[in-house]
């Protein structure tokens, strides 16, 4: 949806707006905003809105920490769970004193990375997100509990699936702030819940995952219920994932779409591809960005840990989906609703960027299934493993420099830290399993 800002102001009034969120998001994927009272919405407008970003993760010292705001006209929505003292949402670009976007602004990335796509003759990058969630029940104070609200599995329709009529609400909360939803259902594992909505472009797809997380969370507590994107919540139950779905376009035009390949895939999609497959230790760490996210990438639970190609088969990182002509796409698996979208998007892009710049040949595709493959038969095949554990992808990371040039060294240095970080932190910790397994052993 386009606005003007006269648009805005008009929508304000006629629906009593009492307060407008500037929203934009840290180095780590979570949301962050200013809220200011709807007085305030000319300033906001002319993007005089100024914010402390020494207090954001990831973003300045405190002797820089002047910054500014400036709204995107597009993500106008007035938030429709809120009657009394209504709430609007604008997601912003964060900029410099001097005018100049924020080095460490992920949204500004991805639009870097964008603008380097469209340097080569790509106009657009669409992307159809598929995030996965879990949800568990509150206790009397609001707390999440362990307890899983459903015993249902994947496509299973309620009284199996108790958790139908939030995931109706989230639907209907969704498709009033005008996302297009295309499927809702019941995941594998109990509890788990995938909705997908309509693709679009990159920085509006990154955008609305931002969104779909507030709203499911905000739905969920609603029905009583915590709605949790960690990636591997229980051991033994497959993890949530965030599939991502992509292409290229020259204006119109698929630019992975060959109907003469055998495959219908274009050159450019296959120079793509292996871009991705050729980067991918290296993005790690941005796609697949928490100690737990390592939990997930383990054989048997349908998340892909191996580094191949394929059109007929879910083992592999990544998938050719069935669809032909302008819905010809690559699915890129590996990524995880932790992930930040628009660092993982601009990597992404970078990495295939890559591939097509230096015309890096594809690898075979692999269409038996990877998880039966012995390590012998893996090795011979050509097939690397993704990092096991986030001290490895953080290793990797460091080695690949097109993803670190995709960050730039504000964000690489500042990401960096955080995770080594996380990483010492959990490396230090005397986790449940360690007592169970040694406290009367020895």
């Amino acid at each position: 949806m386009t606005y003007t800002r006269e648009d805005i102001t008009r929508i304000a009034k006629e629906q009593n707006v009492r307060f407008i969120r500037l929203q934009f998001t840290d180095l780590l994927g979570s949301i962050k905003n200013v809220e200011i009272p709807v007085s305030q919405l000319e300033k906001a407008l002319d993007n005089k809105m100024m914010f402390d970003g020494s207090s954001i993760e990831g973003y300045v010292r405190i002797e820089e920490s002047d910054m500014y705001l400036y709204p995107d006209l597009s993500t106008w929505v007035v938030f429709p769970w809120v009657t009394e003292n209504k709430v609007a949402r604008l997601i912003c670009d964060v900029y410099m004193p001097d005018g100049t976007p924020f080095a460490g602004d992920p949204r500004g990335i991805l639009k870097r990375a964008l603008e380097e796509a469209e340097q080569m003759g790509f106009t657009t990058m669409n992307v159809g997100p598929e995030p996965e969630f879990f949800l568990f029940r509150t206790d009397d104070k609001g707390n999440p509990t362990m307890e899983l609200n459903d015993q249902g599995g994947y496509f299973d329709l309620a009284p199996t699936d108790l958790g139908e009529n939030c995931r109706r609400d989230i639907v209907l909360t969704l498709e009033e702030m005008g996302f297009e939803i295309e499927a809702s259902h019941h995941e594998v594992a109990p509890g788990q819940h995938e909705i997908d909505f309509k693709y679009a472009h990159a920085v509006k797809a990154a955008d609305q995952i931002q969104t779909f997380k507030l709203v499911v969370k905000t739905i969920a507590r609603q029905h009583g219920l915590h709605a949790t994107f960690m990636p591997k919540p229980l051991f033994g139950m497959n993890g949530s994932g965030m599939h991502c779905h992509q292409s290229l376009f020259r204006g119109n035009e698929n630019a992975f779409y060959d109907p003469n390949d055998k495959l219908g895939l274009s050159v450019i999609a296959r120079q793509y591809m292996a871009g991705v497959l050729k980067h991918a230790r290296g993005m790690a760490a941005i796609t697949n960005p928490t100690v737990n996210s390592y939990k997930r990438l383990v054989p048997g639970y349908e998340a892909p840990c191996y580094v191949a190609w394929s059109a007929s088969n879910r083992s592999p990182m990544v998938r050719i989906p069935a669809s032909r002509g302008l819905s010809t796409r690559i699915e890129l698996r590996n990524p995880d609703p932790a992930a930040n979208p628009y660092l993982t998007l601009a990597v992404t892009l970078k990495a295939g960027l890559d591939g097509i710049q230096n015309k890096l040949p594809i690898p075979a595709p692999v269409d038996r299934n990877i998880y039966v493959m012995s390590e012998e038969e893996r090795i011979e095949e050509g097939i690397p493993s993704l990092p096991i554990d986030l001290k490895e992808s953080l290793a990797e990371l460091l080695r690949d420099d097109i993803v670190c040039d995709a960050l730039g060294d504000h964000a690489l240095s500042h990401f960096y830290e955080l995770k080594e970080i996380e990483w010492d932190m959990y490396r230090t910790q005397v986790h449940q399993w360690e007592r169970d397994q040694y406290l009367t052993m020895y």
